[in-house]
């Protein structure tokens, strides 16, 4: 939060991220919580430029025996701060038709943007089937992301990926395999250092494979 508002609005990026879940900031209790989820979506739109576009990955959780629209939220802070939902999409955690408690099998992605629209005749799917791989049990999956900077690379003048609430990295990595600069941030040092060397790769296929968390000096810094 302290970088985004210390930043000028992030000229030549698009933002990939997931905002941090009540489970990763237990001293701000429930609602400090919510005041703190809102805020973080208002601050990444002002820092987005129109020619760019925001891309939120979020899960739903359970409070209290009542769901938490995490989506509904973030929609309602970009849409305030004047930028237009371009798409929303489910992605799959769980094989369809899986019973879960306490977080569904799914998780929305959604992209906004003011200037940038989605051509229809480039349309891609509502629902992916499978997230992939995921680096740690809160990841965005790895075909989750690739989905979104294709977006970004295909759809937008950016050539840079920021992840405000890095994690990990998966965005991030994703982002260099497919040729994209990235830029990421986290509290945690630890994150941080997994996030630098998180590596991936792109196949013949044209899909992204995990390498390892060795530093490979062919990826973009």
């Amino acid at each position: 939060m302290q970088w985004l508002r210390e930043s000028p609005p992030l000229s030549g990026a698009s933002v990939i991220t997931s905002l941090p879940d009540v489970s990763e900031v237990p001293d701000l209790g429930f609602a400090g919580w919510k005041a703190f989820f809102q805020a973080a979506a208002a601050l990444v739109a002002t820092r987005v430029p129109d020619d760019g576009v925001a891309i939120f990955f979020q899960s739903d959780i359970k409070h209290e025996g009542l769901w938490v629209d995490k989506s509904h939220w973030v929609q309602c802070a970009l849409e305030a701060a004047g930028m237009a939902l371009l798409w929303r999409k489910i992605v799959c955690r769980r094989p369809p038709g899986t019973i879960t408690f306490g977080r569904p099998s799914f998780s929305h992605m959604l992209c906004f943007s003011r200037d940038v629209r989605a051509p229809a005749g480039r349309s891609t799917a509502d629902v992916l089937p499978d997230a992939g791989h995921m680096p740690w049990s809160k990841a965005m999956g790895v075909n989750a992301c690739v989905d979104a900077c294709r977006f970004v690379a295909r759809e937008t003048a950016c050539h840079t990926v920021v992840d405000p609430f890095c994690g990990y990295g998966t965005a991030l990595a994703v982002a260099n395999a497919m040729g994209l600069h990235a830029v990421g941030v986290d509290l945690s040092a630890r994150k941080c250092r997994r996030a630098r060397n998180l590596r991936f790769a792109v196949n013949a296929e044209g899909s992204v494979d995990f390498v390892d968390n060795a530093v490979l000096e062919s990826a973009p810094a």
